[in-house]
């Protein structure tokens, strides 16, 4: 059945559609299958997302027909399909009237995904009007907040040197609190990674009051806070809350030293709504472990990194993981530096949309997967391709990777963030700075690629 009469509308404007505030605007990349046309399968999908059916039904009223969601771009040659969603279509919380973000994923990204006239389409932005966005909770603490207990300017208060704990499963929570008492000796912050947890050779009330001891300890011999970002993913929201309450307890008057750590792909808009609801107080540290089953260039279904980073903002994350565009392990391309913008900035335009954050309080930039210090700092690292440097960085492989050990490994990452900041090569900064310099022997793979005349100048 042809629908295009009804959730078709080529005539209507996109900023009209914005200056009246009623919509959520989408831009997908559609195929239809072979012998639909492109604007018919748009129509059919505007339908199925929205008031529509396969069939004409007799409980349909001009009410309902009013949020329709409708296609007001397609463009074939291209695959551009446009479709504005009424704001009121979204579902509501009943006990505070809060918009959810679940809601708007089960219209964009719901039955649609698995219509059998579309090939493929992928959600690659949306837009959210200033009447809806303050209907989102936002987060409620940032980087603003770390940089005020490690003593730092709220403003442009720069790198923080995080790292993982290697392996990231296997050991036991003496290994654990020792490993994480090595790299705060020199660096900032440790986060526990995706899977780790509650193993039986890791139960969490044995592991979390050694990783506080080493913490207060690293503290006093350094003179200088700590922070640590504890994984509290659980399957029921019960549990998530319980692990909360039990982390915040053992850390008691240093509680504000903890993040917490929320598998949000696999967890979902639940899980992070659950740490968001439940301690605001917290950094609420969005780990996206999952989500390149979508988000990958090579997938044609589901929504892009840039989608998953603005919807991480909506539902409350303090910080997310947005990819080392290019410059780690994992993939990406250096035009990804879009996906931190969107969340660090209070205006940016995406692929499709600018989107005005209206005092929605920023989310942080969280890089990570398979970085050290040649790779982020200096005149050709990943600081000089970003712009700036305020963000977290959770080295595994830059600090327990480190010939001479983790503090040095921290260290070092520090030192290739001032040799950015001064506008120096990382090279030639390493001739006056022992750890730096040290890891272009303990990475001597990536010191070949970025630097290949090392050896010569550092002497090796």
């Amino acid at each position: 059945m042809d629908q295009s009469s009804r959730y078709v509308n080529l005539s209507l404007k996109e900023e009209d559609l914005m200056a009246d505030g009623g919509y959520i605007l989408t831009a997908y990349i559609m195929k239809p299958k072979a012998g639909y046309g492109f604007v018919a399968t748009a129509a059919h999908f505007a339908a199925e997302s929205s008031t529509g059916t396969n069939v004409e039904v007799n409980t349909t009223d001009d009410y309902t027909k009013k949020l329709d969601a409708i296609v007001y771009e397609a463009d074939e040659s291209i695959g551009l399909m446009k479709i504005a969603y009424s704001v009121d279509l979204i579902d509501r919380n009943i006990i505070d009237d809060r918009a959810m973000v679940v809601s708007f994923l089960t219209l964009a990204i719901g039955n649609n995904q698995g219509m059998g006239d579309v090939e493929y389409s992928k959600l690659y932005d949306f837009w959210i009007p200033p009447s809806l966005l303050t209907k989102y909770d936002g987060p409620v603490v940032n980087i603003v907040d770390l940089w005020k207990v490690l003593g730092r300017p709220e403003q442009d208060g720069g790198l923080i040197v995080g790292t993982i704990i290697k392996p990231k499963l296997g050991l036991r929570p003496e290994p654990f609190a020792k490993a994480a008492y090595d790299f705060w000796l020199g660096g900032d912050f440790i986060k526990n990674d995706a899977p780790q947890g509650n193993q039986i050779f890791s139960p969490m009330k044995e592991t979390i009051p050694l990783v506080y001891d080493a913490m207060k300890r690293a503290m006093d011999k350094t003179g200088e806070a700590k922070l640590f970002s504890a994984n509290i993913t659980a399957d029921d929201p019960a549990e998530i809350i319980a692990r909360g309450e039990y982390v915040l307890k053992v850390f008691k008057e240093d509680a504000n030293k903890v993040a917490f750590l929320v598998d949000g792909y696999v967890g979902g808009v639940t899980a992070v709504a659950t740490v968001r609801r439940n301690f605001p107080s917290q950094f609420l540290h969005y780990h996206r472990a999952g989500h390149g089953a979508v988000t990958s260039p090579q997938s044609k279904r589901g929504y892009t990194a840039f989608v998953l980073s603005k919807l991480a903002r909506l539902s409350g994350a303090s910080g997310i993981h947005v990819g080392t565009m290019g410059f780690g392990k994992m993939e990406g391309e250096r035009s990804d530096k879009d996906i931190a913008y969107i969340i660090e900035r209070d205006k940016h335009t995406g692929p499709y949309f600018e989107q005005d954050w209206n005092a929605l309080k920023s989310t942080t930039p969280i890089i990570s997967g398979g970085l050290n210090a040649i790779r982020i700092g200096g005149t050709k690292g990943f600081f000089s391709n970003l712009g700036h440097a305020n963000v977290i960085v959770t080295a595994g492989e830059g600090s327990y990777g480190h010939l001479d050990g983790a503090a040095e490994g921290a260290k070092s990452m520090r030192q290739a963030y001032q040799a950015w900041k001064s506008g120096v090569d990382a090279l030639e900064y390493a001739k006056s700075h022992k750890e730096l310099a040290r890891a272009f022997e303990s990475f001597p793979h990536d010191a070949d690629q970025w630097y290949p005349e090392w050896r010569k100048v550092l002497g090796k």
